[in-house]
C-alpha cells in the first residue's frame, strides 16, 4: 500500500503573488531536512506539499519526527493513497486503519472534496463510508462531537487520500523568508526561546557570544554551543561568533562607576554585534530581554542600550514571565542546558547596587570617561567563527 505525507500549511496560504517564493523555500527546508533519510519527491496543490519517499522501506515515522520542526508548516498527515473510487476507497480505508480502528471504541468519518466531479459529494461520502466501518467493525460507535479516532479522507485532484491522525507542526512561516538576523546569546534560559521564536517567523538566525576567561571557562562556551545545536532543529545550521570580552570588561570595571556597569557592557555588547551583523548581512539583533526581569531590562535602562544601535533590535520575550518562558525552552529542549551551572560573562563584575533607572546622558558621560574604541575593534577582529550544523 501506497504511503504519503501530506504537509499543509497555514499562514503562507494567505500570502498574495508572492505565494510561490515562499513554497519554494518551504520545500528547500524540508529536503534539507529530510536529506539524511533518503530521497523524497515533493509536488504541491492546494496548499499542501506531498512527500512521497523514493525508497519503499522509508521509515514515516523518522519523516514526521523531523518534519515537525519544520517552520512554515501547519498541520502532518501520515495518509494511503488510493484511487478515486468508492470502493477502492472503503476497502483500503479497512486494510490501512484496521489497527487503529480495531482498539477505538467511537469515531467519525469527515470527508474532503477538492476535487468536484468525483460522483459523491462530501456528506455522501462521511455516510456512506460510515455505515461500512459499522458493519466492518461492529464494536464501533459513531462519535461526531468527541471520537477517539476521525477518519478524514481527502478527494484531491490525482488521488485519493486516507488518514486518522493529524500532527500539529511548528508553524509560522519557513526559516529565511525573513531575512537574517543576529542572536545575542547568553547561557541563560531567554536567548534560545528568543532566537527560536524569530525563526518561527521566518528569520534565519547567526548567534554571537562573549567570553571573558578567566573569569569564564570553556565549559561555559560549550554549554552555548550545545544550546545553540539545538536551536538548528529549527532554526538550520547557524553561524556561531565566539568575542573575547575579558579586556573590554576589565577596562567598564577600571574606568567607569559601578552602578552603570551592567548598561555600559550591554551598550558595547551591542555595538560589537552590530559590526559582525554587517559582516554576515544580518539586518537585525535579537536579544532575550524582558521588561523588568532583571536591572538592565527597565525600560530607561533598554532606552540606553538601544541608543548605540543603528539597527532594529526584536526583543520577542519583552512582555513574557519567566514561567511562560521556560514553558517553551522546555518545548524545544533548551532548558536543561540552560541551567547547567556555568557562569557567562554577564555575570561578571556584576554591581550590587546597579541603577535602575540611568538616563542616557548619564550612561554616555560615565562610558565616555574611557575610550573603548580599540578594544572593540580588537574584540571584533579576534572574533572566532564556526558554523553549527543541523
Amino acid at each position: 500500500m501506497k504511503e504519503i505525507i501530506l504537509a499543509k500549511y497555514g499562514e503562507i496560504a494567505l500570502k498574495g503573488l508572492n505565494k510561490n517564493t515562499f513554497e519554494n523555500l518551504l520545500i528547500k527546508n524540508m529536503r534539507r531536512r529530510l536529506a539524511p533519510l533518503g530521497s523524497f519527491s515533493f509536488d504541491r496543490q492546494q496548499s499542501t506539499i506531498y512527500v512521497e519517499s523514493e525508497d519503499e522501506n522509508t521509515d514515516y515515522d523518522a519523516v514526521l519526527e523531523k518534519l515537525k520542526t519544520v517552520f512554515g508548516i501547519a498541520v502532518l498527515c501520515r495518509a494511503a493513497v488510493f484511487e478515486k473510487e468508492f470502493e477502492k476507497i472503503c476497502e483500503g480505508t479497512y486494510e490501512y486503519l484496521a489497527d487503529t480502528l480495531e482498539y477505538a471504541r467511537t469515531f467519525k468519518v469527515e470527508a474532503k472534496r477538492a476535487d468536484k466531479r468525483f460522483p459523491m459529494k462530501s456528506p455522501e461520502i462521511c455516510c456512506e463510508l460510515g455505515g461500512r466501518i459499522l458493519e466492518k467493525f461492529p464494536h464501533l460507535k459513531v462519535d461526531v462531537k468527541n471520537p477517539e479516532v476521525t477518519v478524514t479522507v481527502e478527494i484531491r485532484d490525482t488521488n485519493a487520500y486516507v488518514h486518522a491522525v493529524k500532527i500539529h507542526g511548528a508553524g509560522g512561516l519557513p526559516v529565511g523568508s525573513s531575512g537574517k538576523a543576529m542572536l545575542l546569546v547568553s547561557g541563560g534560559i531567554d536567548s534560545p526561546v528568543a532566537g527560536y521564536m524569530m525563526a518561527k517567523r521566518g528569520v534565519h538566525i547567526s548567534a554571537v557570544h562573549f567570553v571573558s576567561p578567566p573569569y569564564t571557562s570553556e565549559r561555559a562556551r560549550i554549554k552555548v554551543e550545545q544550546l545553540c545545536e539545538k536551536l538548528t532543529s529549527y532554526c538550520g545550521n547557524i553561524s556561531f561568533f565566539c568575542v573575547p570580552f575579558t579586556e573590554i570588561q576589565e577596562a567598564i570595571k577600571d574606568n567607569c562607576p559601578e552602578e552603570y556597569f551592567t548598561v555600559i557592557m550591554r551598550r558595547l555588547m551591542m555595538e560589537i554585534a552590530q559590526r559582525l551583523s554587517e559582516k554576515d548581512e544580518c539586518l537585525a539583533l535579537i536579544t532575550g530581554e524582558s521588561v523588568g526581569q532583571v536591572a538592565s531590562q527597565t525600560l530607561k535602562a533598554i532606552a540606553c542600550t538601544d541608543a548605540v544601535c543603528r539597527m532594529p533590535v526584536f526583543r520577542p520575550l519583552i512582555g513574557m514571565d519567566k514561567t511562560e518562558i521556560i514553558e517553551i525552552s522546555r518545548k524545544i529542549d533548551t532548558f536543561d542546558i540552560s541551567i547547567q551551572p556555568y557562569e557567562d560573562c554577564c555575570t561578571v563584575f556584576t554591581p550590587k547596587h546597579p541603577k535602575t533607572k540611568p538616563t542616557i546622558e548619564e550612561i554616555e558621560n560615565a562610558q565616555n570617561s574611557f575610550d573603548f574604541s580599540k578594544m572593540v575593534e580588537k574584540a571584533v577582529e579576534e572574533t572566532e567563527i564556526k558554523v553549527i550544523k543541523f
